[in-house]
């Protein structure tokens, strides 16, 4: 695929032109986001493809709710077990369903989990804004506007690791129950992880310290500091949000990333730290960078841009392809 010299902004990008960008509630963090790290494409789904709906089941897994996606011809034929975590729209977005669906058509059991177990992030139900409305209308929006970036900044604030990583946690323990012959005929678990998810697949790829902060059990202070992972066997990342140098410490698995250009929420310096230290551990790893389009553009949704079109369908095939190599 051909990359201009200079990426052009795409129509959908998250900050208007006509508009300056309003600077977030949180002190230091990027102007062109509506939460604490959080762009526009994190928080808000693009329109569901017009005549394709979500095919899956809701159930429980480890009493989690859970979006299930399982291969037509499954059990017959056996299948590989595919962990997906979300963006903040979370495990009822009609588009992350279908992406679960996507991966499932391809010989995938996909396990969704609602990571943000009975917090779901504010206004994150998919809806239609007013088309053309009045000066006072307008006033009165862009007071809900600042309401609800105020309510998502404190959403985001609460989705720690020590908060989130358990319960997924417990959706991989009763998957390997569940779905032992998916799980086995795999090798191990494989994930896919897009914006907040995409953090969450990145920890789950690494060797952590048994500790609350990497959302494990207490455990006695006498016996020393007790490293537990990888849970996953392999890993890929669409334009994944919150990372920190300190995420990839003891990365074990082998990871892609989907990365977009000039992305404020998966900086340069995180991007350029996070290949040095997998080359420099001997990690498997792919990074491929997007020019021209969204933070967020790899999740199922759809633009009038037939660049990011484009580009959203071969991030998905990188991805694929990535999973299907390991």
């Amino acid at each position: 695929m051909a990359e201009p010299e200079v990426a052009t902004k795409a129509p959908e990008s998250d900050a208007a032109e006509a508009e300056a960008p309003q600077p977030s509630l949180i002190p230091g963090d990027t102007p062109a986001q509506s939460g604490a790290s959080l762009g526009e494409h994190c928080v808000k789904d693009r329109p569901t493809p017009f005549g394709v709906g979500p095919a899956g089941e809701m159930t429980q897994l480890g009493s989690v709710d859970t979006y299930i996606s399982k291969p037509a011809d499954y059990p017959q034929l056996p299948s590989k077990l595919l962990l997906l975590l979300t963006g903040a729209t979370g495990l009822h977005s009609e588009n992350n369903q279908i992406q679960a669906d996507a991966f499932a058509k391809e010989g995938y059991l996909v396990v969704m989990p609602d990571m943000f177990s009975n917090d779901p992030l504010p206004g994150s139900a998919t809806y239609q804004e007013e088309k053309d409305p009045s000066v006072i209308e307008q006033i009165k929006m862009r007071a809900a506007e600042t309401a609800k970036s105020f309510l998502i900044d404190m959403w985001l604030a609460r989705q720690t690791p020590e908060k989130v990583l358990p319960i997924i946690h417990k959706v991989i323990e009763a998957a390997k129950d569940e779905f032992a012959d998916a799980v086995a005929n795999g090798g191990g678990i494989y994930a896919v992880g897009y914006c907040f998810g995409g953090r969450m697949v990145l920890l789950l790829a690494g060797e952590k310290p048994d500790t609350v902060a990497w959302g494990q059990q207490i455990k006695d202070e006498e016996a020393g500091v007790v490293k537990k992972g990888p849970f996953i066997k392999a890993g890929a990342i669409a334009h994944a949000t919150l990372v920190t140098r300190e995420d990839f410490e003891g990365t074990k698995a082998p990871l892609a990333f989907v990365c977009v250009e000039n992305d404020q929420l998966f900086s340069d310096e995180i991007k350029e730290h996070g290949e040095n230290y997998l080359k420099e551990s001997n990690i498997e790893s792919e990074f491929k960078t997007y020019s021209g389009v969204p933070h967020g553009f790899g999740v199922v949704g759809e633009y009038e841009d037939t660049k990011i079109k484009v580009a959203q369908a071969d991030a998905y095939d990188q991805m694929l392809g990535w999973l299907k190599a390991h």
